[in-house]
């Protein structure tokens, strides 16, 4: 097995040389790359994987179990430690014990024979990935935390978020400009984020430093009230359908 692997790893490498790049646009056409090479390193053995599958037995009915589970405990601060990596979960699970299933390429956190989150698995170590929609409603009850949080990054979904957090820093100090902050993040966590950035580009373009969470919140109801009540279809002209009969007429 170990020298199949060598020589699949040097097969993969000398692919790429003659390919000419080793970037790739996607994971399915990475995928897709191995297989068309697979095909012709096993375009050879054809005859004798028929030989064995003619005499190999039926597979089991139940599917092997492919995930590795581990055991752990949600911290104070929402989080969990799995494969020496760090995930967010919904903070109603904090200081309870859920099993994390490690596949391939993702993790499912099950709680009570429920699976209550799937996220994408992290490569390497020391490694997070924290959601801000997990931890929003545990940090607007501890805004105090939110200065010296760990993964704080994290919680600027986009740039204007950013700008829009060292604004109120400036006009309204640290401690009520992290709860002003919060409560428009929550905004985005329970409203839309799209949205919400949105009317945040609109108040920092039009220089308006008066930005909080109730402004924001206003006009996102404003978005909801508009309704389109009045729409004007143009008449068909039917004289253009004739034209284009004769001007068919006149090429053939």
């Amino acid at each position: 097995m170990e020298q199949r692997h060598h020589r699949f790893k040097r097969a993969v490498a000398q692919e790429l040389m003659l390919r000419g790049s080793v970037d790739f646009s996607s994971v399915d056409e990475y995928r897709r790359f191995l297989e068309a090479m697979f095909e012709r390193l096993n375009a050879g053995r054809r005859q004798r994987l028929a030989e064995e599958m003619a005499v190999m037995k039926e597979l089991p009915e139940r599917r092997m179990e492919s995930a590795r589970r581990e055991r752990v405990k949600v911290d104070s601060g929402s989080l969990i430690y799995v494969d020496r990596n760090v995930y967010s979960v919904p903070s109603r699970l904090i200081g309870e014990q859920v099993e994390a299933r490690l596949y391939m390429d993702q993790v499912e956190v099950w709680y009570g024979q429920k699976k209550v989150e799937q996220m994408p698995r992290l490569r390497g170590r020391r490694k997070h990935r924290v959601d801000y929609r997990h931890i929003i409603d545990w940090l607007v009850r501890k805004p105090g935390a939110f200065e010296h949080y760990r993964y704080r990054d994290e919680l600027f979904p986009t740039s204007r978020f950013r700008m829009t957090f060292d604004l109120l820093q400036e006009q309204l100090g640290r401690s009520q400009g992290s709860k002003q902050y919060l409560k428009i993040l929550e905004l985005a966590a329970k409203e839309s984020e799209v949205r919400v950035d949105t009317a945040l580009r609109a108040l920092l373009e039009a220089g308006d430093e008066q930005i909080s969470a109730k402004r924001i919140e206003a006009m996102l109801g404003a978005e909801h009230g508009t309704v389109v009540r009045d729409v004007q279809v143009a008449a068909v002209d039917l004289s253009l359908f004739d034209q284009l009969f004769s001007a068919r007429e006149v090429l053939q």
